[in-house]
């Protein structure tokens, strides 16, 4: 067996199907882009059209197999209509990876019932609704693999951290419910815990090049995250090498987290 051979065995996601909310910017679209590359044919779900249609361009002139669903991931009848629209694509996921999120974080006195339900709906409850949708069939298929993306806010509160922090707790603890359902049955579910990422979901801290600076030196390595960071964790928690690892929030945060 050559080294090629494998890992191609060991990674390759040839065959399989994948759905990745928030895939067209950001941290998601990274790792759309690194789940259709190392072989799945990918759906991406989000709201902008274009942003859309250019991510999957992008990847099928580069010989992926992806497509596109815009959806509103904000109310339950839109999550369930993406989930099914997607699913029409290319077939049931054997892979679930949700990355949409919203980032509104007024200061907790000045937090409002409208800022706290748009939090929970698309950070907590659309992970939950498309687990339950797709979580059983993958058990019975005997493979799934359920990816979430978190944030440090779930561990420890700064920068006004409000309903933000508290829908990332609850993701990751929602990964160890649906984990402790589905792992023995073949499905593993697991969290990435970004540390900080300039993406446009950070706006407001890549505003300010003193504290991007400052939050770059309270790493171990430095620098602040790049989307593309999170390409070889994704592909890992996606494949068979992942078997044996579920319930898991993996921190792929240049050391931030423990600094």
């Amino acid at each position: 067996m050559t080294a090629r051979s494998y890992l191609a065995d060991l990674f390759s996601l040839e065959g399989r199907t994948a759905l990745v909310t928030g895939g067209s910017s950001g941290i998601g679209r990274a790792v759309a882009g690194a789940l259709a590359r190392a072989g799945a044919s990918v759906t991406i779900v989000a709201r902008g059209e274009e942003q859309l249609a250019g991510t999957v361009g992008e990847l099928v002139a580069g010989g992926c197999r992806a497509s596109w669903v815009s959806a509103d991931l904000g109310t339950r009848a839109g999550v369930r209509a993406a989930a099914e629209e997607a699913a029409s694509v290319f077939g049931e996921p054997d892979v679930l990876v949700n990355s949409a999120g919203i980032n509104l974080r007024p200061p907790m006195g000045e937090l409002t019932d409208g800022d706290w339900d748009a939090t929970m709906a698309v950070n907590l409850e659309a992970p939950y609704l498309l687990g339950q949708r797709f979580g059983p069939r993958m058990a019975e298929r005997g493979f799934g693999r359920i990816i979430h993306i978190s944030s440090q806010q779930a561990h420890r509160a700064f920068a006004v951290s409000g309903a933000y922090g508290v829908s990332k707790g609850g993701l990751e603890s929602l990964a160890r419910s649906q984990a402790e359902a589905w792992s023995p049955y073949g499905v593993t579910c697991n969290t990435l815990v970004p540390g900080v990422v300039l993406t446009p979901l950070n706006r407001r801290l890549s505003a300010d090049p003193a504290t991007v600076a400052a939050l770059a030196a309270r790493t171990m390595v430095g620098r602040n995250g790049l989307a593309e960071d999170f390409a070889g964790a994704a592909v890992f928690l996606a494949s068979r090498a992942s078997d044996y690892v579920t319930g898991q929030s993996i921190f792929i945060d240049g050391g931030l987290s423990v600094h």
